[in-house]
C-alpha cells in the first residue's frame, strides 16, 4: 500500500509541475494582461535643427500620409510621413487607438492594405521595414525612418504583432 501512495504522489507532483511550467510559458507568449492595460504616448510633432545658411526649406512637410483600419483589433488612428527640414524622414502616428498586445512593432511595407481578415497576414510576404517597437497602443508618437531607406518601395504602414506574424492595423500611404 505505501508503495502505491508514493507513486501517486509522483504522478501528482509531476503533473502540477507540467501545468505550472505550461502555464509560465503560456502567460510568457501570450501576456493577457497587456488587454486590460493601455499605454499611452503623447509625443509632438518632430523638427530638425538646420543653418541658417541652409537651401532646404525649414520646415516639416508632410510627404505621405493615411488612416489607419482595423484588422486583427480594432485599430484607428492617422499616420503622417514627414520630412523634415534637415532632409530626414520621420514616420508619425496620431490619435492611435488599438489593443496592447505581445512583441507589436511599426513596419513600412510594399503590400497592399486589404480590408477585413484578407489583410491580416499580408505584410511580410514582400518588402518590409521596422521603424521599432510600438511605443505605446494609444497616443501620437513618432519613428525616425532609417537613413538608406528608399521610401518609393512602401506604400503602407502595419501595425504588426511579430509574435503571431498578424496585422492589429495598417494605413495605404497616400503621396502628397
Amino acid at each position: 500500500m505505501a508503495r502505491g501512495h508514493g507513486w501517486r504522489r509522483a504522478v501528482f507532483v509531476s503533473g502540477v509541475a507540467v501545468v505550472g511550467v505550461g502555464l509560465a510559458v503560456g502567460l510568457y507568449w501570450f501576456q493577457p494582461w497587456k488587454l486590460w492595460v493601455d499605454q499611452t504616448v503623447d509625443e509632438a510633432v518632430p523638427s530638425a535643427s538646420v543653418s541658417a545658411s541652409a537651401t532646404r526649406a525649414a520646415e516639416t512637410r508632410t510627404v505621405a500620409q493615411g488612416t489607419l483600419i482595423s484588422h486583427e483589433h480594432t485599430t484607428t488612428g492617422t499616420v503622417r510621413l514627414l520630412r523634415l527640414a534637415d532632409g530626414s524622414h520621420t514616420l508619425r502616428l496620431e490619435d492611435l487607438d488599438t489593443s496592447n498586445g505581445p512583441d507589436l512593432r511599426v513596419w513600412l511595407s510594399d503590400a497592399p492594405v486589404l480590408e477585413g481578415s484578407e489583410g491580416w497576414h499580408v505584410f511580410d510576404d514582400g518588402k518590409h521595414v521596422s521603424l521599432g517597437a510600438l511605443k505605446g497602443n494609444k497616443g501620437d508618437q513618432n519613428y525616425p525612418v532609417p537613413a538608406g531607406v528608399n521610401l518609393a518601395d512602401y506604400t503602407s504602414l502595419a501595425i504588426w504583432c511579430d509574435r503571431f506574424d498578424v496585422s492589429f492595423g495598417a494605413a495605404e500611404l497616400t503621396r502628397s
